[in-house]
C-alpha cells in the first residue's frame, strides 16, 4: 500500500522545507509514498488548508500554518509503516 502524501503551499520558502522534512521523514521509515506537492490555490483551499503551509495524508489534512518537524512527520506516518 503507498501512502498518498500531499504538501499544500505556493512555493514559499517554508512550503519547501516542509517538502524536504515529508522527504526526509519517508526516507528514515522505509515508507512507500507518494509526494505531492500541491500549488493551486482553488485546490489547496478544496482541501481545507486556511493557512500555509499545510500536509495532507491519504485525504486528511494534518497540518496547516507551520513547518512540521521530521519526527513529528514521522509520528503521524507510523500507521503506515508496515
Amino acid at each position: 500500500m503507498t501512502v498518498k502524501i500531499e504538501v499544500l503551499g505556493v512555493g514559499c520558502a517554508n512550503c519547501k522545507k516542509l517538502f524536504h522534512n515529508v522527504e526526509t521523514a519517508v526516507r528514515e521509515l522505509g515508507l512507500s509514498a507518494e509526494i505531492v506537492k500541491v500549488e493551486d490555490i482553488a485546490d489547496i483551499v478544496g482541501k481545507g488548508a486556511l493557512a500555509l503551509p499545510a500536509l495532507v495524508v491519504d485525504d486528511e489534512l494534518r497540518v496547516a500554518g507551520r513547518v512540521a518537524p521530521v519526527e513529528e512527520i514521522k509520528r503521524i506516518l507510523k500507521d503506515y509503516v508496515h
